[in-house]
């Protein structure tokens, strides 16, 4: 396994190393750079424990790299952080910590490079170069993380419960990291994940969140998803999605497993598009088949509504799990709402009138809404699944075909509501709204072309028929 890294980092480890040595500091290169180089993989995170003062460190580098960077510092873990060119450098003096039962916040002393490896939360984290004169590039490595790295496993250094009893976070880490580098945990690691599940509760929802955006980011997300299933942790952090596991039988007819169809849509809709709030719309879109479920004689399992209740969801969770709630949630809860309706015209002949409708509902989204339609085809008939593909290629080509003419992308009337009033000499009314919703309508139905000297015509005529006059 090499030690993988640039021209241009070697010579900021050697500064590192120079300016270490005259303060007489000890100094490593410890974490996740040095994992993911030995993996190959791109780091824009230096990771430094020195055996001293890492804020005078940082202060003494910084001074002699050009451009001069700044130095953020936050005395009350010792820490500094430099940004020089790409890469963040992350100072810090070796500690040792300790942790309360209800809080991940440890309480922090000066420690060891030993202290320092115990802490860490993964073997293949603990990993340390030495940037010493004596021993520069010699990999220190007390955990067999090298081992764990070529076995694609990732186990604790200290015994799995205190590690998760100390900062409970590093469950969700654990999972994250397996989905990221593909890599299995151990099973003990496992099952102490299982056994500790409920510490979470002491972490806030922001750092889950980002844990969850982290896991949603790769390329086949559902691993993760899965490995929180499994554990019991999806069940405290994102109940509503645990919901959607298991199936259903009554007179002898049962339904799709919606926690599984949901993470098949998810990786369909990864394999298309890295936009994060895609990709939860894919999470979200089925988010209310379980409070819409009922069983007819007839239809058998039916879910009706889940696409409207999905959308009043969206919100609740997003605030649940502090994710943002300006346009992005809006826009998930627009797809989550409109997620049926592509399907929908499949099933029937494709008219201009219902096409227009789609693209002035979904707006600048409609693109979005078309894979998260393609995504969500799973059906395990071949002949039904090549049956809607067939028909959403159509559905498709109609969308373009009607841009191109009708240019209804984000679509805004071509008469506004105070062009309306200024015709009339009207004051905001109950008829201006009328005439908009008219003018809207006609040009949905195709009734008059999407352009002004048309649109103000029909104006014309529709105001004089509300007994209007100009």
């Amino acid at each position: 396994m090499v030690f993988n890294i640039k021209p241009e980092e070697r010579k900021l480890l050697q500064l590192i190393s120079e300016t270490s040595a005259k303060l007489d500091y000890p100094v490593y290169l410890v974490g996740g750079y040095v994992r993911d180089r030995l993996l190959g993989r791109p780091s824009k995170d230096m990771d430094v424990v020195c055996i001293g003062d890492g804020i005078k460190l940082a202060t003494e580098l910084s001074s002699i790299l050009r451009p001069q960077p700044k130095v953020n510092i936050f005395s009350r873990f010792g820490t500094a952080m430099i940004k020089f060119r790409d890469i963040e450098i992350e100072i810090v003096g070796a500690r040792k910590e300790s942790y309360t039962y209800d809080s991940r916040k440890p309480f922090v002393e000066p420690g060891t490079l030993e202290d320092d490896q115990n802490r860490r939360d993964f073997t293949i984290n603990a990993l340390a170069v030495s940037l010493n004169e004596d021993n520069f590039g010699e990999i220190i490595d007390p955990f067999n993380g090298l081992l764990h790295l070529e076995q694609k496993l990732l186990k604790t250094p200290l015994e799995p419960g205190k590690t998760f009893t100390d900062d409970p976070l590093r469950m969700l880490r654990a999972i994250r990291f397996a989905n990221q580098l593909d890599f299995v945990i151990d099973s003990n690691t496992f099952e102490s994940i299982s056994k500790y599940k409920s510490r979470i509760n002491i972490i806030s929802m922001e750092r889950v969140a980002i844990e969850l955006n982290k896991i949603i980011a790769c390329p086949f997300p559902s691993k993760g998803f899965k490995l929180l299933f499994d554990c019991g942790l999806l069940h405290l952090v994102f109940p509503e999605m645990a919901a959607l596991h298991g199936v259903d039988e009554r007179n002898g007819i049962g339904h799709k497993d919606n926690f599984y169809h949901t993470l098949e849509v998810l990786d369909n809709v990864a394999r298309d598009s890295d936009n994060l709030w895609l990709r939860w719309a894919a999470i979200l879109h089925d988010i209310a088949k379980p409070p819409t479920k009922r069983f007819d004689p007839v239809l058998g399992w039916t879910f009706h509504g889940h696409e409207t209740l999905g959308a009043i969801m969206v919100g609740k969770i997003f605030k649940n799990l502090r994710l943002p709630l300006d346009y992005k949630m809006k826009y998930v809860q627009l797809l989550v709402k409109l997620h049926l309706r592509p399907i929908a015209l499949t099933k029937e002949e494709i008219t201009d009138s219902a096409v227009r409708r789609l693209m002035f509902e979904a707006g600048e989204a409609i693109d979005d809404l078309m894979l998260l339609c393609k995504a969500d085809i799973t059906s395990k008939n071949q002949n039904k699944k090549d049956r809607y593909r067939d028909n959403y290629e159509k559905l498709k080509a109609k969308i373009i075909e009607i841009e191109e003419t009708d240019r209804l992308r984000n679509w805004q009337p071509p008469i506004s509501g105070e062009d309306i009033m200024k015709i009339f000499n009207l004051s905001p009314s109950r008829e201006v709204g009328l005439l908009k919703s008219a003018l809207r309508e006609a040009i949905l139905d195709g009734i008059i072309p999407n352009e002004f000297e048309a649109a103000h015509e029909f104006i014309l005529k529709k105001g004089i028929e509300l007994g209007l006059e100009m």
